[in-house]
């Protein structure tokens, strides 16, 4: 029963469904391995052992009509800012230290109504702001590929618990990143969509502002095939959101997402990738072309721009978003959170001028790199310059060059300000062994299309469970 958490997500919905397992023993596995491995990893928020017993009974004690939905008794996770009635969502932060909401955010309503078994909440970093998961109430999550290193952030207990067996799929929140460095980090798939496309009503703090082009909530999972039935099952609109658009499941057959030409390329031009993050980039450029796609080397001009409207929305505005919740509680925040805060007090106060125009500017550059992209409407690249770093890491030489902490995760950042759909998945290797994945980025509401052309690349690599994810011998 051990190896059957690293199965994936898909699997382990069939297995339920022919009966092979019950809710119980699935749970049970799930629980060995948390009990196994998280002492050591530290990826939950909130987690009962009891509590997710209890819960499988009940599923088992409802087989019949209710055993017919869709993600019925699959066990999962939920990151610990996406309120989740009965867990503690604290957003990594001692000013919620114990917060537990009273109602689901939309998508957890949706999880738990498609049958879902919700393990616990997993760990992030303070108020989400950083690619390191760490914070003063739950300490510091572990990379279980190495120790030493993170998992990334801001939904690196997510990834981690994922990528280690401890949870077959779950949901991760993304405004820079966040569901794709962790994913990339730890050798997993994720989705960040279009933003509303998944509900994000419930998010903690709301997706409200710039944040409602910015951010939004993702599936996480081993597997695109996973990732793509979290999609299907969680999409759709909400119809008190006002960014959640109307818009239908589509299922694009094979020669629809082949009339697609891909573009690719490694880096923007003004900070370098390692060699294996390059190295990755083309073997999925080759895996599609053995497909019968057409992939042509194309960069968009407007990356930078993108970038620097990015910084000015999520850590100017975002550290104006957070000045009145930390005023007189400074001495509570985390180091890593303090450290946020300080890329936006180097920089001088935003005037509403500044913002105003901003905001105009982030329609038109948006506007123009959509334009860029009608000859090459997907795009493929790195998720970062580098693999998972060790914990504290701010900066790196690559090919000669320094790059610093933010500049080394800037091909997320792009997509977040561009408000489009970028899946990833796992490639490649780092010289020590880290996964290395690639992005594949459609238009805004072509969702289905980066998943879709995502699962091909999936198919060809693939995950590759961490040593201490598998099976014990003793």
């Amino acid at each position: 029963m051990n190896s059957l958490v690293l199965q994936s997500a898909t699997r382990q919905l069939e297995l339920l469904h022919t009966g092979e397992v019950s809710v119980t023993e699935l749970a049970e596995a799930h629980i060995r391995q948390i009990e196994r491995l998280n002492p050591q990893l530290n990826v939950f928020a909130d987690f009962d052992a009891d509590r997710v017993r209890e819960r499988a009974r009940k599923h088992d004690a409802w087989r019949g009509t209710r055993s017919r939905r869709p993600l019925f008794g699959l066990p999962v996770t939920v990151k610990s800012s996406i309120a989740t009635r009965g867990f503690k969502c604290e957003i990594g932060s001692l000013l919620h230290q114990n917060d537990v909401p009273r109602e689901d955010a939309v998508v957890v309503a949706r999880l738990r109504a498609a049958g879902a078994l919700i393990l616990g909440t997993t760990n992030c970093p303070e108020f989400l702001m950083a690619y390191e998961t760490a914070n003063l109430l739950h300490a510091r999550t572990l990379n279980p590929w190495d120790f030493e290193r993170t998992p990334g952030g801001s939904s690196g207990g997510e990834s981690a618990a994922i990528a280690a067996g401890l949870s077959a799929a779950g949901l991760g929140s993304d405004s820079g990143g966040s569901v794709r460095v962790p994913a990339h980090f730890t050798g997993i798939c994720s989705l960040k969509p279009t933003p509303g496309r998944i509900p994000g009503r419930g998010h903690l703090p709301p997706c409200v502002g710039p944040f409602s082009t910015l951010g939004a909530i993702g599936p996480m999972a081993r597997t695109m095939a996973d990732v793509a039935l979290m999609f299907r099952n969680l999409s759709g609109q909400d119809p008190h959101d006002p960014v959640s658009p109307p818009i239908a499941l589509r299922e694009p057959s094979l020669d629809e997402l082949r009339a697609n030409t891909i573009g690719f390329f490694d880096d923007d031009g003004l900070v370098p990738v390692t060699p294996e993050t390059r190295a990755a980039v083309q073997a999925a450029v080759a895996a599609l072309r053995d497909a019968g796609f057409r992939v042509e080397p194309f960069r968009p001009r407007t990356l930078e721009q993108l970038r620097q409207l990015w910084w000015k929305f999520f850590v100017q505005c975002g550290a104006m978003f957070y000045a009145p919740v930390i005023r007189g509680r400074e001495h509570q925040l985390s180091p890593i959170f303090s450290e946020f805060l300080s890329f936006s007090e180097a920089l001088p106060p935003l005037t509403a001028t500044q913002l105003l125009d901003a905001w105009a500017e982030l329609d038109l550059i948006r506007a123009k790199t959509l334009e860029e992209m009608s000859e090459h409407p997907v795009l493929l690249c790195p998720v970062a310059s580098i693999p998972a770093f060790r914990h504290g890491e701010r900066e790196w030489i690559i090919e000669g060059r320094m790059v610093d902490y933010l500049d080394a995760v800037r091909h997320t950042q792009w997509f977040n300000a561009l408000a489009s759909p970028a899946a990833v998945v796992p490639v490649g290797r780092s010289p020590e062994g880290l996964p290395i994945g690639v992005q594949i980025i459609a238009r805004p509401f072509q969702d289905e299309t980066a998943l879709g052309i995502a699962a091909i690349v999936d198919a060809a690599f693939g995950y590759r469970p961490p040593l201490i994810a598998l099976p014990s011998l003793l």
